[in-house]
């Protein structure tokens, strides 16, 4: 029985032996050329860069904060000329205003540095047509700078452009081009600056509403140029928090809606309405019975406030019962509701209208 089940058994794994036969030579090249396409995708290998977000908060304070950069220089460099003649600084604005641009893009851009408000925001340019010709990128933050080129065309439409049409506007502006007495040349030339700057603010809303939509190019200028912002740093935030910028917008929200409102409230109204709220009691002592609680001066015309007999001048008094026809004595908070001449019969009572 031993014998017979040795070979049996035997005879068992060798019918297992023959069911598994061995692979062909060639079996891991057909593997490794079909799973070649899924790893190239999944790697990333068969891109050219990999895509990227950038903040467009960041980009737009970025921006913003090189305005204010530049509109703090500019305060400064106009108190150096303070004691110079007046006006006269004004008549080169344009040109004080190209030199400073100038002055933050030769320390910044030609240099190969960010620009005050994108140093704050970890932002850097980037030249997009050099990252698009390479293969090897894989973090979506490497490439090149702007080439040389790029930062001269950028200097000349950011300098140069805005000097040329701030003085084409204020040339034309002066020697009245837009006037119908003027000839018929200076009248087009009117004309294409009006559609050229309609133009170009059209082009630059379409430029915003792509770049809300996708994160890049903030400007026609950046576009033009293929000079995209990206991070400087990838693990590195941005200088200025948003808490900060939160408390500025709100504060700013506030002022105004301040300076909105004020002008629309009422003053005295308020007063009347605060006065009986208040402890000074000293506006109805018997020395200031005899001046007019609205101007402080002893009445020429005086006339008496009805019911409370309190003594205004007729102007005051008339000004405010015709201003408002809920107007009460500025001494005892009392509605009047007519007005009559100190010293006169009750005959010559002004009803207010």
């Amino acid at each position: 029985m031993d014998r017979q089940t040795l070979v049996s058994s035997s005879s068992s794994t060798n019918r297992g032996n023959s069911i598994s036969p061995a692979p062909p030579e060639d079996a891991w090249v057909n593997t490794y050329r079909k799973l070649l396409p899924r790893w190239k995708s999944l790697t990333g290998s068969n891109q050219s860069a990999i895509p990227i977000e950038i903040s467009r908060v960041n980009q737009v304070d970025a921006e913003r904060l090189d305005i204010e950069m530049s509109a703090m220089l500019k305060e400064q460099l106009v108190k150096v000329f303070s004691l110079m003649k007046p006006g006269m600084l004004f008549q080169y604005e344009p040109e004080l205003d190209a030199f400073l641009e100038f002055l933050i893009w030769r320390f910044s851009i030609w240099v190969d540095k960010p620009t005050p408000g994108n140093a704050l925001m970890n932002l850097r340019y980037r030249d997009e047509r050099a990252v698009e010709a390479t293969g090897k990128v894989r973090t979506g933050l490497e490439g090149p700078g702007l080439t040389i080129a790029q930062k001269i065309w950028y200097c000349a439409a950011t300098v140069g452009g805005q000097y040329i049409w701030a003085r084409l506007q204020s040339f034309s502006a002066f020697r009245r081009w837009g006037d119908t007495e003027q000839r018929s040349l200076a009248r087009r030339a009117w004309f294409l600056i009006q559609r050229i700057e309609g133009f170009y603010k059209a082009a630059s809303f379409g430029n915003l509403l792509v770049f809300l939509l996708t994160g890049r190019y903030r400007s026609l200028i950046e576009r033009a140029l293929q000079a995209r912002l990206v991070y400087g740093s990838p693990n590195m935030n941005r200088a200025v928090s948003f808490e900060y910028m939160n408390r500025q917008l709100v504060w700013n929200e506030f002022s105004e809606m301040l300076l909105l409102l004020l002008p629309l409230l009422n003053s005295s109204s308020i007063k009347n309405f605060l006065r009986p709220f208040s402890k000074d009691k000293s506006s109805n002592s018997a020395g200031d019975e005899a001046l007019c609680p609205i101007c402080q001066a002893t009445p020429t015309t005086p006339f008496l406030a009805l019911p409370c007999q309190h003594r205004y001048c007729y102007y005051c008094l008339r000004t405010r019962c015709s201003g408002s026809l809920s107007f009460r004595c500025s001494r005892c908070n009392e509605p009047v509701v007519a007005m009559q001449r100190h010293g006169g019969s009750f005959n010559n009572v002004t009803q207010k209208e």
